[in-house]
């Protein structure tokens, strides 16, 4: 079993700030190391889109959308990602997805595209 849960999603007004969180974890060893994570979002009746993403050396990328308003980070000895949210607009509003791609753990296993369950922003007043 492997696993991305996320946390920090709710109610914000326009203007405001949320700070989402995505820790990845399996159920038979831990985890070695984790290539690439990121953030995508999809809000109703359109399609996923790519918000973020960060590889293990720190490298990043951002949709135009929402650049110099949001910062994605990672802690790998926590084997976790973050995507600081501000400025935060009514379009913001979507479910937010974790992404991450190849996790390894101590027993050499790996997972090669692992999926959050979502959690929701919404900004509204």
């Amino acid at each position: 079993q492997v696993q991305l849960v996320e946390s920090g999603g709710g109610l914000v007004q326009p203007g405001g700030s949320l700070r989402l969180s995505c820790a990845a974890s399996t159920s038979i060893s831990s985890i070695f190391s984790i290539n690439a994570m990121g953030w995508y979002r999809q809000a109703p009746g359109k399609e996923r889109e790519l918000v973020a993403s960060i590889t293990s050396s720190r490298r990043s990328n951002y949709a135009d959308s929402v650049k110099g308003r949001f910062t994605i980070s990672r802690d790998n000895a926590k084997n976790t990602v973050y995507l600081q949210m501000n400025s935060l607009k009514p379009e913001d509003t979507a479910v937010y997805y974790c992404n991450a791609d190849n996790i390894a753990d101590f027993r050499g296993y790996r997972y090669l595209d692992v999926w959050g369950q979502g959690t929701l922003v919404t900004v509204s007043s």
